[in-house]
């Protein structure tokens, strides 16, 4: 059964904008209610080490990169499932492969979750 599936990946200009959709199956909650707390956005550019883009807290805060803050947002819709990463003011060094992450138990903190989704490439080229 696929758990994460992210969607929203695309090649785009520099300056351009996208927005990152990743709806989570119930099956991977303890109650089986989505929560947004623990996903979030991890990122793999060719060649580095994946690296986290932004994600939410147990608590519900969302983070960000250095790299990213100001120019991306994550968010959530309960009633899809989904947690969106909206990605402004794009240039080539976001280019790289974008997966959702989800740690429903907030075992792994600060490390990654246990569930990831497939992944969806996004190209910023000219």
């Amino acid at each position: 059964q696929v758990q994460l599936v992210e969607s929203g990946g695309g090649l785009v200009q520099p300056g351009g904008s996208l927005r990152l959709s990743c709806v989570a199956s119930r099956s991977i909650f303890r109650d089986k209610n989505f929560s947004y707390k623990g996903m979030g956005w991890y990122r793999q550019a060719p060649g580095k080490q994946r690296e986290l883009a932004a994600r939410f807290t147990s608590a519900g805060r969302a983070i960000y990169s250095d790299s990213v803050k100001g120019r991306f947002t994550i968010s959530s819709e309960y009633a899809k499932n989904t947690v969106y990463l909206q990605m402004d003011s794009l240039n080539s060094e976001d280019t790289a492969d974008y997966y959702c992450n989800a740690d429903p138990t907030f075992s792994y903190w600060p490390s990654p979750g246990n569930y990831w989704g497939q992944g969806t490439q996004v190209v910023v080229s000219s």
